[in-house]
């Protein structure tokens, strides 16, 4: 997480992050140097942190580092100690356990019958519950993640073998979780029965692959195959690939954030392309929230293919009306107090000849805690707007998640405290507008939402959680519920 002194934390903390990415390869010589490719793909679904694990014949290979995968694991030196024909890796962005080294994932350990490492994308509701629960028959945690209750469940069990180990493992588990898993003999996918994270299978040259999105298969030129199933867990050997249904089937419950927002647009989910769907969105917003204005400008990057389809159904012309600067982190170096009040220009700078004496659109994926917001809009202003409207490609966001997205307490979100009317007045736009949960789901090609059992994940939106939430009595979110877990307040 940025740091409090840093100038763009701020901006940071206004927005949702996924907590991770995954992706492993079986069958391959260069197997390691695959999985760095892979995850750089995969690089929006986590910048804080990476790990690499791989299986030379002989013996496992750890490398974890915090940063960039291109800061880190394109060094020659790096791969090099990564030796071997079979990887798993994972890109992180820290939710529960924090940041720091010894929460990089995959975590690795060596059992009984050898060793064994796991990655992993969501979040585990009853994680600590199980952890107090092995802790107190002797089991030692070295790290505060959610994941590694997973690896100790592997170890303790009692069944004969590892997939009835993992299966045994994964049935103690609640929440959400795709999983990849790696041994000396075998590769292991999972995800959980209701689907709420990506995971797809692929394949490069006869080496299957496992990974989050189908972009990290596009970046090594490898074959889509499909979707792993919500409940399956597919074992890959030097045989081939076996499929198993450890869970009772359920409805599922495929995270609907991802099409607004977390997925890559050129990846296609669960039989679905991201940008065909972000257009829907954008053009269903349009006939939701109309509005008399001269120029659509979306909020970049992830404002952008909604812009498209809102300009497109409203006939009025799309813009690049703010530019983004790519090169600017969180951890921007301050050379002193003065650049201090340049806030978000820092990333985004108004394209003032766009924009003067004309009345803007401003399209967004979502309004979190609305300070990023209200600074685009006197941005916009400050640079000759005569009006500002502003339409979110989403509903309006009045919980939190716990199931592998950051986000604030649910009383930081503005949405939960204030009336669209009270918020269009805080971020100061002429008009505001929200995609109703309806229209979105409409968007994703769905006629209506089942509002006893809906086909998605909308936590975020409606309330609605799809499992229990075992660890989370007296936590307001994820975040929350690592400082206790760390003994803090």
């Amino acid at each position: 997480m940025a740091d409090a002194g840093d100038v763009l934390s701020a901006e940071a903390d206004d927005h949702f992050h996924d907590e991770c990415g995954v992706f492993g390869i079986f069958g391959r010589q260069d197997a390691a140097a695959i999985v760095t490719l892979g995850l750089h793909a995969l690089q929006h679904r986590g910048q804080e942190a990476a790990g690499i694990v791989s299986y030379d014949g002989t013996q496992f290979h750890v490398e974890r580092h915090v940063g960039l995968i291109g800061d880190t694991f394109t060094k020659q030196a790096v791969l090099d100690r990564l030796p071997g024909t079979r990887s798993i890796g994972h890109t992180r962005y820290a939710t529960t356990g924090g940041a720091g080294l010894r929460n990089i994932q995959p975590f690795f350990a060596e059992l009984a019958d050898g060793g064994f490492a796991v990655a992993h994308n969501g979040n585990l509701t009853n994680a600590m519950t199980v952890q107090r629960t092995l802790q107190k028959q002797g089991a030692i945690f070295s790290s505060t993640s959610d994941t590694e209750t997973l690896l100790h469940l592997v170890a303790t069990s009692k069944e004969r073998d590892l997939n009835a180990r993992f299966i045994d493992a994964v049935r103690q588990v609640e929440g959400a979780f795709s999983l990849v898993a790696l041994s000396s003999k075998k590769m292991i996918g999972c995800r959980d029965p209701l689907g709420i994270r990506p995971l797809v299978l692929g394949d490069l040259d006869g080496a299957w692959i496992l990974a989050s999105e189908t972009c990290a298969l596009d970046i090594i030129g490898a074959r889509f195959v499909r979707d792993v199933k919500p409940g399956e867990m597919v074992v890959v050997t030097a045989k081939g690939i076996e499929s198993y249904f450890p869970f009772e089937p359920q409805k599922t419950r495929f995270c609907i954030f991802e099409y607004v927002y977390f997925a890559r647009p050129d990846s296609s989910v669960e039989g679905r392309n991201v940008y065909d769907v972000r257009k829907r969105i954008g053009a269903e917003l349009s006939r939701e929230s109309p509005c008399d204005a001269d120029i659509v400008v979306p909020v970049p990057d992830s404002g952008t293919p909604a812009a498209i389809g809102f300009s497109q159904e409203a006939g009025i012309p799309f813009e690049l009306g703010i530019i983004r600067n790519h090169y600017v982190g969180r951890t921007f170096i301050q050379p002193g107090d003065s650049i201090r009040h340049m806030g978000v220009k820092l990333k985004h700078n108004a394209n003032r000849r766009m924009i003067e004496g004309k009345r803007v659109v401003l399209v967004d994926d979502s309004i979190v805690r609305g300070t990023t917001s209200q600074k685009i809009v006197q941005m916009v202003r400050d640079a000759g707007a005569r009006e500002v409207h502003m339409r979110i490609a989403s509903p309006p966001t009045r919980a939190s998640c716990f199931y592998g997205v950051d986000t604030p307490e649910k009383s930081k979100l503005l949405a939960s405290r204030m009336s669209i009317e009270e918020m269009a007045e805080f971020i100061r736009v002429d008009s505001l507008g929200f995609l109703s949960i309806e229209g979105l789901y409409r968007a994703v090609g769905e006629e209506t939402r089942d509002d006893q059992q809906p086909q998605f994940c909308d936590a975020c939106f409606t309330g609605q959680y799809p499992t229990r939430l075992a660890d989370f009595d007296g936590a307001d979110n994820v975040r929350t519920l690592s400082l206790l877990a760390a003994g803090g307040s």
